[in-house]
């Protein structure tokens, strides 16, 4: 044997250890967290829908829908939240807004000093529907519903929009 040699020169065959990565308390409850702010978030969607599919064109969905930009809600001299502004109304059209609890409501103006709120909830599949037009619109699967009534006049939505009782109060269309 020469110096410096070991007498057992053999290659070692046992498997490498592996190394499992370990998670500790603080990873776990912000995974915790992340969870539960997502489930939230798609609760939103499975408001008797099927909330796991995509429901096609890139449409928004339930509670997806971006607040006007008349800022926070506040309360008026009215009985309810702030939806928006009389002003940002337009005669013959609407806008997007949401309600106190931040879902997501259509105001129209019909004609001049008549205006009307729905739920932005599509009947159809629960999709967000959007103003486009003298009409609301479904960017989902084509629903499309009156201005004035709510009701659905083509596609394949079941039943109208649900009316939302509001009224103007200091140049502000608020919740009644």
């Amino acid at each position: 044997m020469s110096i410096g040699m070991r007498p057992d020169t053999r290659p070692d065959t046992r498997p490498p250890e592996r190394h499992t990565p370990s998670i500790n308390r603080r990873q776990v409850l912000a995974g915790t967290a992340t969870l539960a702010a997502g489930l939230v978030v798609t609760a939103g969607c499975s408001s008797g829908s099927s909330s796991g599919a995509a429901e096609g064109t890139g449409g928004a969905r339930p509670g997806s829908s971006a607040p006007d930009s008349s800022g926070p809600r506040a309360q008026s001299g009215g009985s309810g939240a702030d939806l928006v502004a009389l002003s940002a109304v337009p005669v013959g059209g609407g806008v997007s807004a949401q309600d106190a609890a931040g879902r997501p409501l259509v105001v129209a103006q019909p004609k001049e000093g008549t205006i009307v709120a729905f739920s932005a909830i599509c009947t159809h599949m629960g999709c967000t529907v959007a103003p486009q037009g003298g009409e609301f619109k479904c960017p989902c699967h084509g629903s499309v519903y009156a201005l004035a009534t709510g009701d659905n006049v083509s596609g394949p939505a079941p039943r109208p929009l649900a009316k939302v009782a509001v009224k103007v109060v200091k140049d502000k269309v608020v919740e009644a």
